[in-house]
Order: structure tokens, then C-alpha cells, then sequence
């Protein structure tokens, strides 16, 4: 089975970043700008956080923010996982399946090294039956421990 590394190698290292102090338009432009739903918060060379797409839709126009005059610090998300890179690619999209969570940072010696998304470990691993049953192997575990489906009950 591929590993974090495996998918981290063939997508590549690019790892595309911004600034805490950043405003979260220029967060949004080059979101846009590299086509990808995430980028993650670098203070220096440490992780300080995430920021995605999804943060931009709750946190500034469900509130009535605006991105010019609202920093990446403010909507960041800081409690980040990580994928370690000898994580298998089942292991990832388990645990992005279990934390709620699309984007997962490879870290090496502490540092970011690659970025996964949930569409990393299928499209770039996988075949599409495999992609099929580790997804649905993936949600069937997250159904269960959580008690959405518990079944019939008279």
C-alpha cells in the first residue's frame, strides 16, 4: 500500500503558503491563483496554521466579514493534523474521514514538506475500484463510530 510519502513524491513538494498577517483576500487570489482549496499559515518556518476554503465561506460571509480588512490570523485554523510520512494512504483517508478534515500537511523534522487533499490519495494512488472501497470502507467506519447508523429499532 502507498504510503504519505508515495503520494507527497508523485504530487509533489510545492507547498503553497501565507502569512498570518496576511488579509484573507490575498489568501483568497492565491488560492485561486494555484487552483487549490487550502493553503497552509506559516509564521516564520513553523506551522502555525491552515487556512481553507471552507473558513472563508463560515467564518467571513456567513458572518458578514470582509476579506480585504480581515487577517488569515483571525480565520485560521490552528489546530492542524498532520500526516506522518510512512502513514499508509488508507491510514490518511481514515483520518480524514474521522477528524472531518480535507487537507492534510506531510511534516518532516517539523517541517511542512508536501500537502495532501482528499482527492491526493485516490486520484494519485489509486485505482478507481481500490479509491471506491477504501472510501466506502473509510465512511462505513466513521458511520459506525459515531452512531449515525445503529439500524432498525422497533
Amino acid at each position: 500500500m502507498p504510503t504519505d510519502r508515495h503520494v507527497l513524491n508523485e504530487k509533489g513538494h510545492g507547498v503553497h503558503h501565507i502569512r498570518p498577517d496576511a488579509s484573507v483576500r490575498d489568501a483568497l487570489a492565491m488560492m485561486a491563483e494555484h487552483n487549490v482549496g487550502a493553503l497552509v499559515v506559516l509564521d516564520g518556518d513553523n506551522l502555525a496554521g491552515i487556512i481553507t476554503e471552507r473558513d472563508y465561506a463560515r467564518k467571513i460571509v456567513l458572518k458578514g466579514r470582509t476579506s480585504p480588512s480581515t487577517t488569515v490570523r483571525e480565520i485560521m485554523s490552528t489546530r492542524v493534523i498532520c500526516a506522518r510520512l510512512d502513514q499508509t494512504v488508507e491510514g490518511c483517508m481514515a483520518v480524514m474521514t474521522e477528524r472531518t478534515v480535507r487537507h492534510l500537511p506531510g511534516l518532516e523534522h517539523k517541517k511542512v514538506i508536501g500537502i495532501g487533499s482528499i482527492a491526493s490519495p485516490t486520484s494519485r494512488c489509486c485505482s478507481a475500484g481500490a479509491a471506491s472501497a477504501l472510501l466506502i470502507s473509510a465512511l462505513s467506519r466513521c458511520v459506525t463510530s459515531r452512531g449515525i447508523f445503529a439500524g432498525p429499532t422497533m
